[in-house]
């Protein structure tokens, strides 16, 4: 087990201060930045799933590429591209394009392409990154049954990064953006769905990525309660959230059952939190609105 020194455990009240002052810096709302994720795949034989060295290549060769966006990859082998804060939205369509340019010509050299469905629509659900953090997570979710395996690796999506807004009341306020990114998210959900097969067939859905994510868990994937701030809602979501696991340096992470941050923190059991444990946290956590939610976040 790993001991944590005094001086890194955090209290709650630094938790909730934490997230108070960290997740929301307000001011004008001017920048805006995306996250797109990809499926790759094979175009002479979608169904069939890319072979760990194929996978392997591709993200050796797409990490050598001179791109203005970060790129990573999710569990399944999706790639993932985080644009820079842009002034505009033409900037920031223009600078994620041509990261995508890059991104698609060495991929065709290498026999794949990539799809931009919110579900595969060929393959069953196959890890391929085989780290701690995706590992616990997969034991995680497989308690509560298929949908959150799915989601790891069968997923993808467009994710538009805003400013909070202003401090005062207004159209450009905090509160009125931080409503309405969650009042329009059903939305836009509808209007951009685009996944209703898994394996070949239909599921009934128009988007199955977001019945698998409402179907995995309602304490880390719903929305956090209406009608209190911003700053209040977030931080008791984030605490009151079940956690997902506990990192250790010299052992198995640990996979808790039933024990939200808040618990923790007031137990102290197995060990103390600390700030990197919270902020590891808060990555585990997928409401609705997630960008919403974290804006500006260090």
């Amino acid at each position: 087990m790993t001991t944590v020194p005094d001086d890194k455990a955090i209290s709650e009240a630094e938790m909730e201060a934490r997230l108070h002052g960290i997740c929301f810096k307000t001011g004008p709302p001017r920048r805006i930045g995306v996250e797109l994720e990809w499926l790759m795949y094979d175009p002479h034989d979608p169904a069939r799933p890319i072979e760990a060295a194929r996978l392997e290549a591709a993200v050796t060769a797409l990490r050598g590429l001179p791109l203005r966006s970060a790129i990573t990859f999710e569990p399944g082998g999706q790639v993932e591209l985080s644009s820079l804060p842009a002034d505009s939205l033409t900037a920031c369509v223009e600078s994620a394009a041509a990261d995508l340019v890059l991104v698609r010509s060495v991929l065709t050299g290498l026999g794949l392409g990539l799809a931009g469905h919110g579900h595969d629509p060929w393959r069953p659900p196959r890890r391929f990154l085989t780290t701690p953090r995706y590992e616990c997570m997969e034991s995680y979710f497989d308690r509560r049954g298929p949908a959150g395996r799915s989601m790891m690796c069968n997923t993808a999506s467009v994710q538009v990064c805003v400013d909070a807004g202003h401090e005062e009341p207004g159209p450009l306020g905090m509160a009125r953006r931080w409503r309405l990114a969650h009042l329009l998210g059903a939305v836009l959900t509808a209007a951009f769905a685009n996944s209703p097969l898994r394996q070949g067939r239909p599921t009934g859905y128009r988007s199955t990525r977001q019945a698998l994510w409402t179907a995995m868990e309602p304490g880390r994937t719903h929305a956090p309660a209406d009608g209190r701030d911003p700053r209040t809602a977030w931080s008791h979501y984030v605490l009151d959230a079940p956690v997902m696991a506990i990192r250790e340096e010299k052992a198995p992470w640990t996979v808790p059952s039933g024990v939200t941050f808040r618990r923790w923190a007031r137990t102290g059991l197995p060990r103390p939190p600390t700030h990197d444990d919270l902020d590891f946290h808060i990555s585990t956590l997928f409401p609705p609105s997630a960008r919403a939610a974290t804006w500006n976040c260090a």
